[in-house]
């Protein structure tokens, strides 16, 4: 499996002014990452086409390949017809960046007033959302994909349900290992449901503490249950990454594996970490 990294794990050093977002492709490249996945930063559309071109001209002058394109969307709070537009102008941004791959959120769970929906209900209307996109998104030479993460279409239950209930070819699961737990789902029960949909990887760890521990402000933040999680560098946290690689790996997953580094630790330094133990992890 090939290394890459996600474009917001650089956000701390964006914020900070030591970065722009210009400056990430030339400097994912000099740390030894193999590739750079894009989160969208939300500009408006002609914006962020202008971006993923120029995006796209300097990743291939520095030799660091564009892997997939990351956006949002929901099919509960917004008009489908309205929201499977936007995914579509996503997706020509997506094509911008020279991307065969997208992933795009499902829902929080709530509908336009604010009420919470029941999975059995929210199921079909977000497997239609999600076939129409991909739909279109085949005719381009790009697939999609849902990840785990958000809460609501998080447990890998759920998860596999969607993808079942899309039913399309061109639609799979981008597996992040470490979100699981906020679902408080343990990482390697979890990919072993999902490994067989996968067609794009996440390598993440977590901190974690149980629900009643002392819970310091800095950073944490809740799992469904009232658990608590707080971004690790690979290896440091309790995410079994090395047992989760190797299921992947043995349902025949060899694609990219791309890190998210949510820690408090510098940025840079986390990242530098993260892949010197995640080369290890692979190599052993």
């Amino acid at each position: 499996m090939n290394i890459a990294v996600s474009l917001y794990c650089y956000y701390q050093a964006i914020r900070d002014g030591r970065m722009t977002i210009m400056d990430v492709i030339p400097k994912a490249k000099e740390m030894g990452y193999e590739g750079i996945e894009i989160v969208s930063w939300g500009d408006p559309y002609e914006k962020m086409l202008k971006s993923a071109k120029e995006m796209k001209a300097q990743a291939e002058d520095v030799g660091l390949p564009i892997i997939a394109y990351l956006t949002g969307s929901d099919f509960l709070k917004n008009d489908m017809d309205e929201q499977v537009d936007a995914l579509k102008r996503e997706l020509d941004i997506a094509a911008a960046f020279g991307v065969t791959r997208m992933r795009h959120d499902s829902t929080a769970g709530y509908d336009k007033d604010g009420k919470l929906i029941a999975i059995d209900e929210a199921l079909p209307i977000v497997a239609e959302g999600y076939r129409r996109v991909t739909e279109h998104a085949e005719t381009m030479g790009i697939q999609t994909m849902i990840e785990n993460h958000g809460y609501y279409f998080q447990h890998s239950t759920r998860v596999k349900r969607l993808i079942e209930a899309v039913d399309h070819k061109n639609f799979g699961w981008l597996v992040d290992m470490g979100n699981f737990m906020c679902a408080d789902e343990k990482s390697t029960d979890a990919v072993k449901n999902a490994a067989p949909y996968a067609v794009h990887v996440h390598a993440k760890d977590f901190h974690y503490k149980e629900k009643g521990d002392y819970i310091p402000p800095q950073r944490w933040f809740p799992t469904s249950n009232g658990n608590s999680l707080r971004g690790a560098i690979i290896g440091h946290g309790v995410v079994d990454v090395p047992e989760c690689l190797r299921i992947i790996k043995s349902h025949g997953y060899d694609g990219w594996l791309s890190v998210e580094f949510e820690g408090m630790e510098d940025c840079i330094q986390g990242l530098t970490y993260n892949l010197a133990n995640l080369k290890e992890m692979l190599n052993k």
